[in-house]
């Protein structure tokens, strides 16, 4: 009898033969584990339960265990002995009294009708009849309907137990008569401690690094994770290193990942690449090496997010303190955008492009961000930033800029409140425009220098008592050379493109060209009249001065001018293309659907009455409300 058990045991996989045969061995679940402990101990087991949970939980495993307790020698008891016949017999799986049936198979009215057959017949030498549904969400309808009065209300000494992974697809009448537990996943500590018992079990000499991975690689599986170990057992023997598991998983190794990370961080789009390409040369594919990135750079975010390592994330001491220290070094911003880089090569993917192309387009962009066209702009704006641009933030240090300040080495008269503010509302700049009669000594003659202030223009005034806080001070301060409004014009052709498409068609085609303080003259070809007369537009000067504001602070005055260096040939190899007027009045009939009616048509003429297309395009009002709309 022993060496046929011991050949029994040799023929089983390593997950069932170290599968939990006590309450004591079950790793997790601990809800679980304590209300069905205290059932069996109490005596009050109910006679349906519903097991729900992911894939290799321990639905099963936990099923028998209770199976066990109740039908052992030496029970009920919440500790069976592992050794009577009937303990033995629910190991191998051969019980009489504990039916295994696989719903997915068998889902049927037949075998309904089969089942609640043998549910009549009473134990043949246990206490109870114990009945484990696996897949129970796979049964049909007509099989749950023959099965409802069944469950309901069984013959005495009958327990059923159904285990499903979609609870959702189990009827609720069912779910009703059931005693629900949730099987949470495994951590990867508790995984790694399964692993570590099986590995002491089986005499196999395996690294703490390589559990780890094992562990991570299983996600949330206990099958999965001794199944992976007894595949390892096979392919290195008794000896696994983490060399063995990478090789067999397929998985990238964590310094390769760390170093691409640094790579990306660093700016260097070179060693990013050679990473990949090492990663190749193993064999792996680069969609494998994309997700485990992925893995790696979220492990980073949640550490730089939180503060500190999640106890989910644990793996040694060693590797625990690498991810620690990387987090450290690797700029937060980096790490997302690295994140959302390979989100979208990985969707690429799945529409169908080539996997290391994609993945090195997104190691590319996320090492020099200056090659995305759409970020330049928001490059600019942070190099500005880390120079030292950000406005001071006390009250009064951002006002307008065209006031003189106040003399530093003397304090003011005590006549002068009124002009301690460089933005002052009116009734306050009354009592000053006396102030030049009532001085009498030279001491005096400095306060009121800054009395007369010039008239600003209408687009500058901002009165003192309805300005709000972010016009008064605002965040950051705005460019300081021409170079840098060119870097950030493309952004606001495009942020005016979104809100408004015509008025971002007009100004695709134009450059800034001359910058006076915030005074900015921008440029267009000399072919392009038509559209310079429609960007003059009091509406569409306005839509564009705001998102140069939005984009870069300040306060802007936008003027436009006709620029032969612009026309195409003319300003070298990035000069804008000169687009006609006849050519503009085209693209507008089409986007608006619209057809041209000489000024001197007669009323009723074309597609409308009363409507006309004229050259005031973008932002001119027609005479009559019909005239404003273009068919």
């Amino acid at each position: 009898m022993p060496s046929e058990r011991s050949a029994v045991q040799q023929q089983s996989s390593l997950y069932r033969r170290h599968r939990p045969r006590t309450f004591e061995e079950v790793v997790g679940q601990e809800p679980v584990v304590r209300t069905l402990h205290g059932a069996v101990q109490r005596d009050q087991v109910h006679h349906a339960y519903l097991f729900v949970g992911s894939r290799g939980t321990g639905k099963t495993s936990m099923a028998k265990i209770l199976a066990a307790c109740l039908n052992c020698e030496h029970g009920p008891t919440v500790t069976p002995c592992g050794e009577c016949d009937s303990c033995l017999a629910i190991a191998r799986a051969n019980s009489l009294d504990v039916i295994e049936m696989d719903a997915a198979s068998n889902n049927s009215v037949d075998d309904i009708r089969e089942l609640r057959d043998s549910v009549a017949l009473a134990p043949v030498s246990g206490r109870r009849k114990v009945y484990i549904l696996d897949e129970a969400h796979m049964l049909s309808t007509a099989a749950w309907n023959a099965f409802l009065k069944t469950l309901e209300e069984p013959p005495p000494n009958t327990v059923f137990v159904l285990a499903t992974t979609e609870a959702q697809k189990v009827p609720a009448t069912v779910v009703d008569r059931c005693h629900r537990f949730d099987f949470q996943r495994p951590t990867i500590e508790q995984l790694a401690q399964v692993l570590t018992r099986t590995a002491q079990a089986e005499s196999i000499e395996i690294g703490p690094e390589a559990i780890a991975a094992l562990a991570r690689a299983a996600t949330g599986s206990f099958r999965d994770a001794l199944g992976t170990l007894e595949q390892l057992l096979a392919y290195s023997g008794s000896q696994i290193a983490l060399e063995d598991v990478l090789a067999v998983l397929g998985i990238a190794d964590s310094a390769l990942l760390e170093r691409t990370v640094d790579a990306v961080a660093a700016s260097d789009a070179r060693a990013a690449l050679l990473a990949l390409a090492e990663c190749a040369d193993s064999g792996r594919d680069a969609s494998s090496f994309a997700s485990d990135l992925e893995s790696r750079a979220r492990e980073l975010m949640l550490v730089q997010t939180l503060g500190e390592l999640p106890s989910e994330l644990h793996l040694t001491p060693e590797s625990d303190a690498r991810l620690q220290a990387q987090a450290e070094r690797v700029p937060h911003a980096t790490i997302v955008r690295l994140l959302e880089l390979i989100g979208s090569a990985l969707e690429s993917v799945r529409a169908g492009a080539d996997a290391r192309t994609s993945l090195e387009l997104a190691l590319v962009m996320a090492a020099r961000p200056e090659v995305d066209a759409s970020t330049r702009a928001l490059l600019a704006r942070i190099e500005r930033l880390e120079r030292g641009g950000v406005a001071s933030a006390q009250p009064g240090a951002s006002t307008a800029p065209s006031t003189t300040p106040a003399p530093p080495s003397s304090a003011p008269p005590p006549h002068a409140p009124p002009v301690q503010a460089p933005v002052e509302s009116a009734p306050a700049q009354e009592p000053a425009a006396a102030a030049p009669t009532a001085p009498s000594s030279p001491a005096e003659r400095p306060t009121p220098e800054p009395e007369p202030e010039p008239e600003p223009e209408p687009a500058d005034v901002i009165p003192a008592e309805t300005a709000p806080e972010d016009v008064v001070a605002p965040v950051v301060a705005p460019p300081e050379d021409l170079q840098a409004v060119l870097e950030l014009w493309p952004a606001v052709i495009e942020l005016v493109g979104a809100g408004h498409a015509l008025c971002g068609a007009v100004i695709a085609d134009t450059r800034p060209v001359e910058l006076a303080g915030e005074d900015l003259t921008v440029g267009f070809p000399t072919s392009a009249a038509f559209l310079k007369k429609k960007a003059e537009d009091p509406s569409n000067r306005q839509i564009v001065t705001d998102a140069l504001r939005q984009l870069a602070g300040g306060r802007w005055r936008i003027s436009y001018e006709l620029r032969e260096d612009l026309d195409e040939g003319a300003g070298g190899e990035g000069a804008p293309r000169a687009i006609t007027e006849e050519e503009w009045i085209e693209r507008f009939k089409d986007e608006l659907d619209a057809e041209e009616i000489p000024f001197d048509a007669p009323p009723g003429a074309g597609a409308g009455a009363d409507t006309r297309v004229d050259e005031a395009g973008v932002g001119e009002p027609a005479a009559t409300g019909a005239e404003r709309r273009a068919r």
